[in-house]
This record gives C-alpha cells, sequence and structure tokens, in this order.
C-alpha cells in the first residue's frame, strides 16, 4: 500500500479513551519512527491515558495485546516491522501477527490498531516508518484508525436499543 487513496480523516476529542501502545524492538530506527507517529497522534486527538509496552519483536505483539485489551483499554495499537529475508520465516511471522491481532480485536471487542509494517527491504520499511524523508507515517496512521473506531464504538454503544 502506498498511501495513494487514503482517506484525510479529521482528529477528534479522545480524552476519554484509554489506549495503549505495544511496539517491537527489531529494527530500532522504524521502530522508533512508528512509535513517534503514534504518540503524536495520541497528542492531536488529546488522548491522556496511555501506556506505551515493547515487545522483543512482532510475533509477541498479540499476546501483550490481548493483555492490554484485558485491562480495559478502550484500543490497543499493535506496531512492528518484518522485513523478508530468505526463508518462510517472513510468511510465519506475519501471519501469526495479523491472525493474533485480529483475534484480539475480536474476541475483546476493542480496535487494534495495525500498524506492523510487512516489508521487502529496509528502505520500503524506512519510506513508511514516519521519520523525516519517509513518504508515510504508518505509526500516526495505525493510530487514528484504532482512536476513531474506538469513538465509533462508544456512539454505537449510546446509541443501541
Amino acid at each position: 500500500m502506498t498511501g495513494h487513496g487514503a482517506p484525510v480523516l479529521e482528529t477528534v476529542d479522545c480524552s476519554d479513551l484509554r489506549v495503549a501502545v505495544v511496539a517491537s524492538s527489531w529494527h530500532t530506527q522504524v521502530m522508533d519512527g512508528l512509535v513517534a507517529g503514534a504518540e503524536r497522534a495520541l497528542d492531536d486527538y488529546h488522548v491522556g491515558e496511555r501506556k506505551l509496552v515493547r515487545v522483543p519483536g512482532a510475533y509477541e505483539l498479540a499476546v501483550v495485546a490481548d493483555a492490554l485489551a484485558r485491562q480495559g483499554y478502550d484500543a490497543v495499537v499493535a506496531l512492528g516491522v518484518v522485513i523478508r529475508g530468505g526463508t518462510p520465516h517472513f510468511d510465519y511471522v506475519c501471519q501469526a501477527a495479523t491472525e493474533g491481532l485480529t483475534r484480539v480485536a475480536l474476541d475483546r471487542g476493542i480496535p487494534v490498531g495495525f500498524g506492523v509494517l510487512t516489508c521487502d527491504g529496509d528502505q520500503q520499511a524506512l519510506d513508511r516508518a514516519g521519520l523525516e524523508g519517509s513518504k508515510e507515517d504508518k505509526g500516526y496512521e495505525a493510530t487514528s484508525a484504532a482512536l476513531l473506531t474506538a469513538r465509533t464504538l462508544r456512539e454505537l454503544a449510546a446509541t443501541a436499543p
């Protein structure tokens, strides 16, 4: 995905939401950019109660996201990066992270912002990390999507019959 066609999302007040960010530790430069983007989004949306938890890699994101969801967070943002290598490991980790985070969202009924970059090389990851010179800011985008979805879920719950 190149960002072409991405919606322009207005920031809304999310000061009443509790939000956790779980971020992997591999690829420090990329991860620093993704976490910074998430923090900018949390600031722009006025989220006061927030928590950042670091995990070793993308594979560990789902189990920690689930633990945070069970702690009552309104949204969880998962950030990571997996870069294709010469073995099937890339496919296994990407599939496990995707399926695990989807399960957390559906089983717990909260949005999980999917900020896991699945890239063919380092440059692709850097282009999406929200760093100076990057073409995209996937940390910000994943956080924004989770916040807006959490807000929508609150509105739906308030108008349910």
